[in-house]
């Protein structure tokens, strides 16, 4: 464990003398925009229906928050995502559609290692809404349903910056997605 602990922290050391100014402080508000790729909601044997689109939104509550130049961000999250699994053989087809929504509250650590490059890692906890139809010729007599349940997330994220509020995003995790890829924009 003392390994381990001296490890990160030279790590933390050497990264802290390469260290750029911060393009995400504290106050400050970024909104994201994306679409998501790959999905841990359903199986490989599912087709999407609707692509997961996420948007989130961040503030900058703490600057210098465990190092130098590190800054602590809060925010919301809401994204959407759509899947069915059909069968079809023997004249009839059957299945189901679902329609996940995922709604939380995410907070990362915001650390700039480059110019202009917002990297970020961060933590969510949030409630994932599925509603569920039966869809198919040989309806198998499942009623239309919605359940939910809490769900979390672990993502690793960078925000690259084109203008002074203006940027391209990329976060890969668990959640909606396991990668998604879009815009930011800071107000």
């Amino acid at each position: 464990m003392k390994k381990i602990i001296l490890f990160l922290s030279a790590i933390t050391i050497s990264i802290a003398g390469f260290s750029q100014s911060p393009t995400f402080q504290k106050s400050d508000l970024v909104f994201n925009a994306g679409i998501g790729f790959g999905s841990s909601l359903y199986g490989s044997a599912y087709t999407t229906t609707l692509p997961a689109i996420s948007i989130s939104g961040e503030y900058g509550v703490i600057d210098d928050f465990i190092t130098d130049d590190m800054t602590l961000g809060i925010g919301g999250y809401v994204g959407f995502a759509g899947s069915k699994y059909e069968y079809s053989g023997f004249g009839t087809t059957y299945g189901w559609k679902y329609n996940y929504t995922v709604i939380g509250a995410r907070g990362a650590l915001h650390y700039p290692l480059v110019d202009k490059l917002d990297t970020y890692a961060g933590l969510m906890l949030g409630y994932n809404v599925v509603s569920f139809k039966e869809i198919g010729t040989a309806p198998l007599g499942i009623t239309n349903s919605q359940s939910g349940g809490m769900t979390f997330s672990a993502y690793l994220g960078a925000r690259y910056y084109l203008a002074n509020n203006f940027a391209v995003m990329a976060e890969l995790g668990y959640g909606i997605a396991y990668l998604n890829v879009g815009i930011a924009l800071k107000i």
